[in-house]
């Protein structure tokens, strides 16, 4: 093996005498560095070197000169997958419901199917207890043990765009013509949907007059009169 070179200390040409003050003057050193040499080789000037073209610098950054006094949030990015909504067991295409909140509360319906919101499509029949095609949330129903048989009726063409509400642009108007238009908004009802009502309720009937004294338990209002337990009814 080779044995490891051993490293010199570098020796200044020009040693100084104290901090600052070399034993060599200016004059001497030009010499002794042999630059004379250099400058007459090239003419009488040292050499120099082309310089590189800097690269502009970049666009200053103006400061923003407003800054909101407080912090804002920003909204989380929304990673969840919406799962479809569980329908009970109790609830089979064709279960009579009985409604418990809102405009038909204590209403027998019957279950048609489940809409891609979740939302149950019902109805009473119209004909029979004045419940017309309509979307209800589970939560506000209880199954009962009673069916009826709707496989000859047709629910396809029914889905949540079905019940949006249609937004129609309004024009200026007078207070008098503006009130006027209000009313009849309200009340009319586009005439497909009448004939769309007039279609299921048809076909529904037919089934339901098939079986005994059911367009009457339809008919009939569901309430609790004293001395009855809702625990201990069966439906």
């Amino acid at each position: 093996m080779a044995p490891a070179k051993q490293k010199t200390a570098k020796v200044s040409r020009n040693p100084d005498l104290t901090r600052g003050v070399g034993k060599f003057s200016r004059s001497k050193m030009y010499h002794k560095r042999g630059l004379w040499a250099i400058k007459a080789k090239n003419g009488g000037t040292f050499p120099s070197h082309e310089k590189k073209p800097e690269e502009p610098a970049p666009a200053a950054v103006k400061p923003v000169k407003f800054y909101p006094a407080d912090d804002v949030k920003k909204p989380l990015a929304n990673k969840r997958k919406p799962k479809p909504t569980k329908l009970r067991a109790s609830i089979t295409p064709g279960t009579v419901l009985i409604i418990l909140a809102g405009r038909f509360k204590g209403k027998r319906v019957v279950f048609l199917k489940q809409l891609s919101s979740g939302l149950l499509l019902v109805t009473g029949p119209y004909k029979i207890n004045g419940v017309p095609l309509r979307r209800v949330n589970q939560a506000y129903v209880i199954g009962t043990s009673t069916k009826v048989d709707i496989s000859g009726v047709s629910v396809d063409k029914f889905d949540d765009k079905y019940f949006a509400k249609q937004v129609e642009k309004k024009k200026k108007k007078g207070e008098g013509e503006f009130f006027e238009a209000e009313k009849e908004a309200k009340n009319v009802l586009p005439q497909v949907k009448k004939d769309d009502q007039k279609a299921v309720d048809t076909q529904l009937i037919k089934a339901i007059e098939g079986v005994e004294e059911l367009k009457a338990y339809l008919a009939a209002r569901f309430s609790l009169s004293a001395g009855m337990k809702p625990h201990d009814l069966v439906f």
